[in-house]
């Protein structure tokens, strides 16, 4: 692009960060790319950082004791190497998928009580097949709803000024119904919904993940803001971050009038 469009571009990715609190890029859409998309991932990390937002790493990660340990030290800690302490990636917060139980999860509980971070962990998930293990019932109680529990539990000794902790939980918007119940079961619990917009999620089903309040839940959206201007009629793609500021007002207003 010439310099007068480019100039233009960023005028308009300097109104972006205005209007929301937190970005959660997916490493999975960077690593494709190799060590060059890893380079991406951090510039990204590093931008939103610049821009005092929350980063939420959508890592998904979770393994044996110490595989663990060195996720969480990747993304959520510093490493020393000789005398020098480097910060690998230096995500806010990171998504972990907790099927290999404390193991897994316990070194990451560590590093964020250590560094002043936050996880949140795989409860009920928003895809269409999540239901094929997280709806099957243990002693009369669904798996997601045991995993909310162990939520409760892991984030207990790290729970904050306004009542939650630093172990957080992904429900997705797909499934309002245990939304709401979990909403109800783990007061302490902070949610990560995804599934709104593109999934088929809607704003008063999301409702249901917030307290009395109107805290306790971030709402996430991505392919319905990155790609909002393929929906609006005669918007060229070089007005996508036009568009996409006019998406993220529309689900804000969207969202709050069910608060």
């Amino acid at each position: 692009r010439d310099s007068s469009t480019s100039r233009g571009l960023g005028d308009v990715y300097k109104r972006q960060y205005d209007l929301i609190p937190a970005v959660k890029p997916q490493i999975a859409m960077y690593e494709q790319f190799g060590i060059p998309g890893l380079m991406a991932f951090k510039k990204t990390v590093d931008y939103c950082k610049s821009k005092d937002l929350v980063i939420i790493g959508d890592v998904k990660r979770g393994d044996i004791g110490s595989t663990s340990a060195a996720y969480a030290t990747a993304h959520l800690g510093k490493i020393k190497v000789g005398s020098k302490e480097y910060t690998p990636f230096g995500e806010d917060f990171a998504t972990v998928n907790p099927y290999l139980g404390s193991d897994g999860v316990n070194p990451f509980a560590d590093v964020c009580k250590e560094q002043k971070k936050g996880l949140f962990i795989l409860v009920k998930t928003s895809n269409p097949s999540s239901g094929e293990l997280q709806d099957r019932l243990i002693d009369g109680k669904p798996v997601y709803e045991i995993m909310g529990e162990m939520c409760e539990n892991w984030g207990s000794r790290q729970i904050g000024a306004y009542g939650y902790s630093a172990v957080g939980a992904v429900v997705g918007a797909t499934y309002p119904e245990q939304l709401a119940e979990l909403r109800k079961k783990l007061p302490h619990t902070l949610f990560l919904v995804p599934g709104y917009g593109a999934q088929g999620g809607g704003a008063q089903g999301v409702a249901g993940a917030f307290d009395e309040n109107g805290r306790g839940a971030i709402v996430n959206s991505s392919r319905a803001i990155m790609c909002a201007w393929k929906k609006e009629e005669n918007c060229p793609e070089t007005a996508f971050a036009e568009a996409a500021r006019r998406e993220a007002i529309r689900m804000r207003d969207d969202i709050t009038a069910y608060l």
